[in-house]
């Protein structure tokens, strides 16, 4: 009897990769057309290693075929700021609900689609920047109906008067969206011309290109999430990686000590040389083209690329300038996402919730949909935020955090053998975060 139900999609909490039932998983034994519920229990996510428990349903958005909009200085509409995933996730929230609605989306870059939590591991398969790119921006525009303006910088925003000023003129808007992400925090030691930061395609792609010909010593200051995804698809590529953090293990402002030290024995097995308690006074460049970090107690290590993991910051330039609240990042309304301005809104890793950043790829698309909703006036109701599952995206030793510890919990150890690590922290007699290092198993 065949199974005539539509085709479901279903979204990992940890990274946002989407499992759609009509597709499979071929790589992973699951042929197109198995159903969700037909996945075995211990099947892992294909990008991030998190297993099917950790998946939700998805809301599948149809293909929508745009009306073509005739565009031009006197017309106005939504304009989008930021091509990324929370500026594409906008784009297509607004066009699902209106086909006609005129959208403008501005980017300093071309606007190209990719999964962006993929950079972290693709040196280590081979991949170059056109193969991580799913679809150019030219083509999604021209998909979603969409006046795309690429290469295009913002230079202010005028709240009252409803203008946001660019590079190419002047654009008026009905309601304005600012999905401008984060950029990479480098501390004054870091000189940006000495080092490459992998916080988005263009980056990754120059750094892929240098170590194109062959194996490379490259040093990753920062033991953060990218930091430590980052040293691991390195030293799986071939290159010899020294990671240098400022703690005394990797991942310390994350993981309880006997967790860290897991981490550190997994990297080292790798080839990884960590660098406890290291911190960068200058970089000196070679004529040779190599470059020498200069360490705080005088020792100096020789290398030919650096990499900097140093977290993200939102830029304040543009909300303070337009008067937006600001406190690490663009202060949004926890269930609306409306920002201090009128018809302004914000999603993604440019704003703050509650006080607290908003980085993650899983609220996107439900970060999108409020907004889209509350622009064109169509009920909903509003945005809830949950906190994602957090998955290290190593593979030789997985890490997965369900919960959002504190520095008063309490770390309680579960179980401990070779092959992995539960522990759970309690605060005041409640289990607020869940932690496991290592393979699944059923020992939780």
């Amino acid at each position: 009897m065949s199974d005539e139900r539509a085709w479901k999609q279903y979204i990992c909490r940890a990274c946002g990769l989407i499992y759609d039932e009509e597709e499979g998983d071929p790589d992973s034994g699951l042929a197109p057309g198995t159903r969700f519920e037909d996945i075995p229990d211990d099947w892992e996510c294909p990008l991030c290693g998190v297993t099917k428990a950790d998946f939700e349903p998805f809301e599948r958005r149809e293909p929508v075929e745009a009306v073509a909009i005739e565009t031009g200085p006197c017309r106005t509409g939504v304009v989008v700021v930021g091509a990324g995933l929370a500026g594409w996730a906008a784009v297509e929230a607004l066009r699902a609900l209106d086909r006609e609605l005129l959208i403008t989306l501005v980017t300093a870059c071309d606007g190209d689609r990719y999964h962006k939590p993929e950079l972290s591991v693709a040196l280590s398969r081979g991949l170059d920047a056109t193969e991580l790119v799913r679809e150019s921006g030219a083509e999604a525009a021209r998909r979603l109906g969409v006046q795309l303006l690429a290469r295009t910088f913002v230079t202010g925003l005028s709240p009252d008067q409803r203008r946001l000023r660019t590079t190419r003129g002047t654009l008026g808007y009905t309601g304005l969206v600012l999905a401008l992400g984060a950029t990479p925090a480098l501390p004054e030691a870091l000189a940006p011309q000495h080092c490459w930061r992998v916080n988005d395609l263009a980056g990754w792609g120059g750094l892929q290109r240098r170590l194109a010909d062959g194996p490379a010593r490259v040093a990753v200051v920062g033991a953060g999430m990218v930091g430590c995804e980052l040293a691991e698809d390195l030293a799986r590529a071939g290159h010899a990686v020294s990671l240098l953090d400022r703690h005394r293990y990797p991942l310390a402002s994350l993981l309880p000590v006997t967790a860290g030290r897991r981490l550190l024995e997994s990297q080292r097995a790798l080839g990884i040389a960590f660098r406890a308690e290291a911190r960068v006074a200058a970089i000196e460049a070679l004529s040779s083209g190599e470059r020498v970090l200069v360490l705080e107690d005088g020792e100096r290590l020789v290398v030919d690329q650096v990499v900097a993991a140093t977290g993200l910051v939102t830029e304040p330039r543009l909300a303070r300038q337009a008067g937006l609240d600001f406190e690490s990042g663009i202060r949004v309304d926890p269930k609306t996402l409306k920002t201090s301005a009128p018809d302004v809104y914000a999603l993604g890793d440019c704003i703050t919730i509650d006080g607290s950043p908003c980085r993650f790829i899983e609220p996107l698309a439900r970060q999108a949909e409020t907004i889209a909703h509350a622009l064109l006036e169509r009920a909903h109701p509003g945005y809830v935020h949950a906190v994602p599952v957090v998955r290290l995206k190593t593979r030789g030793l997985p890490i997965t955090l369900h919960g959002r510890p504190t520095a008063e919990g309490e770390w309680i150890t579960l179980s401990d053998d070779l092959r992995a690590l539960y522990m759970e922290q309690r605060r005041d007699g409640e289990v607020v975060a869940t932690l496991r290092v290592g393979a699944a198993s059923g020992a939780a």
